[in-house]
């Protein structure tokens, strides 16, 4: 049985909000209601409405600057129909063209508030079924090519792996396979999967189950979760488990658990580090910032940006996230470089790129052997750099996939195993 659709009326006016809850949950619709952007903004964070429908005039902040703030941090992911008793057409083509699904006059029609809301819900469940949004970790090529990988995945109740390094944005890919109006549950504590797996289960039914860091958990922890994942079809919970720790490694060393490990990597997806993917960080900037305050980009000068832009985030998304907060709040004025580089260091030497040092005796060597020992750092730089991803590897090395894969058995570099099959 499917979750009950779930509404978000936002409306300063109490008369209006009262009148169209009673209409809508008289459908039998859940109806949560906001008088103002900050509440509306919660409200969606906390529930994932399949429905916004949001007044123009508020007291706090106008709806078409909240749907622009949704659309620029990738949260507009839901159908919002707009509501006004006063509004211009130039205002209701605006905010059609930011991504509002219609505009609806004040007083409202019965038929024509159901209509509209029974064609968005329409709509909406489409986007969900076709359409994985990763907006909020950019629009390169290479987040593109997360997002395909996790549409074929979204219609099924599989397991899936995401694999890559601490703060690449797990989280977002979970949450982006994740049906909304249903049951999110994190396991926050690997305890549970010992003492109450069916538990779990029966919490997460219809829904999605997140694991993250599940290299973390204890061998016993580990068989008990490869335990449920043979339960979950009688739930219909998706099992989605994060790891920034090579599994793979770990099962061979001994220490993962080699059920779960093959459990696990019927369906793995990478997602790739921020350096590589630095066409994103503009962006991302743009997203954290504004996260924080409405007016907060603004305090970020072009310099500032593009040091920003520059930096290597060994920690990805994560650092990025915490560094623009110290930012911020450490700091009422526009931000300045000196600002940065209190936080970050120096940062015109650490935006260098890393070269590969060639060994002492390198230039001592015959070519024969020079030359392969060059080619060992090449290629195992341009994997790192890469994250592996043997299509870039082959096509900024120059070579065909199968030639890359000999070579690289040939100078006995290790490569994962689902790279050959891609």
């Amino acid at each position: 049985m499917s979750a009950p659709t779930k509404i978000l009326v936002v409306d300063d006016e109490v008369g209006i909000r009262e009148l169209l809850q009673e209409i809508l949950e008289d459908e039998g619709y859940i109806v949560l209601l906001a008088d103002n952007a900050a509440s509306a903004r919660e409200l969606r964070r906390q529930h994932s409405p399949s429905v916004v429908l949001l007044d123009i005039w508020m007291p706090d902040s106008d709806g078409v600057t909240l749907l622009k703030e949704w659309k620029a941090s990738g949260q507009l992911t839901m159908p919002v129909i707009m509501l006004s008793g006063h509004a211009t057409i130039e205002t209701a083509v605006e905010a059609t063209r930011i991504g509002a699904f219609d505009f609806l006059e004040k007083p409202i029609g019965l038929q024509k508030l159901l209509t509209t809301v029974q064609r968005a819900l329409k709509v909406g469940q489409t986007k969900r079924v076709n359409h994985v949004n990763l907006s909020e970790l950019g629009e390169s090529p290479a987040i593109a090519e997360v997002q395909a990988r996790l549409e074929t995945l979204v219609g099924e109740r599989r397991v899936v792996l995401l694999t890559g390094e601490v703060g690449v944005g797990f989280t977002e890919c979970a949450r982006a396979l994740h049906e909304v109006n249903t049951p999110w549950l994190v396991l926050e504590s690997g305890q549970r999967l010992i003492s109450s797996p069916l538990e779990i289960l029966e919490s997460a039914r219809g829904g999605t189950l997140y694991c993250p860091e599940v290299a973390l958990l204890s061998r016993s922890e580990q068989r008990s979760l490869a335990f449920m994942l043979g339960k979950t079809p009688v739930y219909q919970v998706r099992v989605i488990c994060a790891s920034s720790e090579p599994l793979g490694q770990l099962s061979g060393e001994g220490r993962f658990d080699p059920t779960l490990f093959a459990l696990l990597s019927s369906a793995t997806v990478v997602i790739p580090p921020l350096r590589a993917r630095r066409g994103d960080l503009a962006g991302l900037i743009e997203r954290c910032a504004l996260a924080f305050s409405s007016d907060a980009p603004a305090r970020l000068s072009l310099e500032v940006r593009q040091l920003l832009e520059a930096a290597p985030w060994p920690g990805n998304l994560i650092q990025l996230q915490s560094v623009l907060s110290s930012l911020l709040l450490s700091n009422n004025d526009d931000i300045t470089v000196d600002h940065l580089q209190a936080i970050l260091g120096d940062l015109k030497e650490s935006t260098e790129p890393e070269r590969p040092a060639l060994p002492p005796e390198f230039f001592d060597l015959p070519l024969r052997e020079a030359r392969e020992a060059f080619e060992r750092i090449y290629f195992e730089n341009l994997l790192g750099r890469e994250s592996s991803n043997m299509s870039r590897v082959a096509d900024k090395a120059g070579l065909e996939r199968t030639h890359l894969y000999r070579k690289l058995k040939q100078l006995n570099i290790r490569f994962p195993r689902r790279a050959a099959s891609e």
